[in-house]
């Protein structure tokens, strides 16, 4: 496990510029996947590509989306914001080498969000057996109505500008 001692190990990158084989590998451990309910089956090389061609078009139809997580030189993650329904929603997948870095990673998409980009408000959709529903309550989100993706129900949560 990586410590989560400084935001300075921290880079936002593009998604291209991470090694394909290294989102395969994410995206197939089976403690990722646990949590990632739009994701069925081995995700292999041609979805990988598919899924880089889809966040590469929300970069060029929103002007944001989701970014690759570097610590400590080494891909730990994407996620970011993206559109989703008419919201900014944030996600965040992380390699479990890097869990514990999520709100370090969520404060400074906070300030992104609410300071460069100017938002007045982000959500987060969780799946309904997500554990961490609370720790989302406690950084100031609040539940609201959930949202159907993919055909799956999620719980919503939204953090409005302060």
């Amino acid at each position: 496990m990586v410590s989560a001692n400084g935001v300075n190990d921290l880079e936002f990158v593009s998604l291209a510029d991470v090694a394909e084989d290294d989102i395969v590998t994410l995206m197939n451990i089976p403690a990722v996947g646990r949590h990632l309910p739009l994701l069925t089956g081995e995700f292999s090389a041609e979805d990988c590509r598919a899924f880089l061609a889809a966040k590469q078009a929300l970069w060029d139809t929103h002007g944001y989306g989701p970014w690759a997580f570097v610590i400590g030189g080494r891909f730990a993650g994407w996620g970011g914001l993206q559109p989703e329904q008419g919201d900014a929603d944030f996600a965040l997948v992380l390699h479990p080498d890097f869990w514990g870095w999520g709100r370090r990673i969520l404060n400074r998409v906070l300030a992104r969000a609410f300071g460069k980009m100017g938002l007045q408000e982000i959500t987060i959709l969780l799946p309904p057996g997500r554990e961490n529903a609370k720790a989302v309550l406690r950084l100031g989100f609040e539940e609201t109505a959930p949202r159907e993706v993919g055909g799956k129900s999620f719980r919503r949560f939204r953090l409005t500008r302060p």
